[in-house]
This record gives C-alpha cells, structure tokens and sequence, in this order.
C-alpha cells in the first residue's frame, strides 16, 4: 500500500471510535462475522484488544490474526486498538 494511502487512512482511523472489542474469548466464528459486517458497510474499522485477550500473544499478533481470520489489511496498532481496513 502507498504511503500516501496509509497517512490518509490513519488520518480517518483517527475520527473512529473501536466497533468491538477482542475478550478473553479470542477470535471466535462470531467475532469474525460480526467483524466481516462492519468491514463490509465502513471499509475501515477500529477494534480494542482487551488484556484478556492476549494470553502471552504479542498484540501485533493478534492484529494478523484478526486481519488474516476477516481478509483485511491492519493499517496501525496502536496501544490497544488495531485499525482494519479492507
């Protein structure tokens, strides 16, 4: 992706308030299609990633995951909070 591209996404991201939050549940089926809904109708999307969810996984790993598990690109971790874009 173009750096142009990426700045103007995180500029977006920027205005979003996270849509879901990752529980001590993890990814599941459910949070990959409600995920996959809101993808669909706002093509960029915050999630928050809770401290129950990591379980010693390496929050940028979690991002891939979640951006692998609903076909989406992660633009920026950034503390907590993963921003998808598709």
């Amino acid at each position: 992706m173009e750096k142009e591209k990426l700045y103007r996404l995180k500029a977006e991201a920027n205005q979003l308030s996270p849509i879901l939050n990752v529980g001590k549940n993890g990814i599941t089926d459910s949070l990959v299609e409600e995920l996959n809904k809101h993808i669909k109708a706002n093509r960029l999307v915050k999630v928050r990633v809770l401290k129950s969810a990591e379980e010693g996984k390496d929050l940028k790993a979690i991002a891939e995951e979640i951006a692998t598990a609903t076909r989406s690109t992660v633009i920026e971790v950034r503390g907590r909070t993963v921003v998808l874009y598709r």
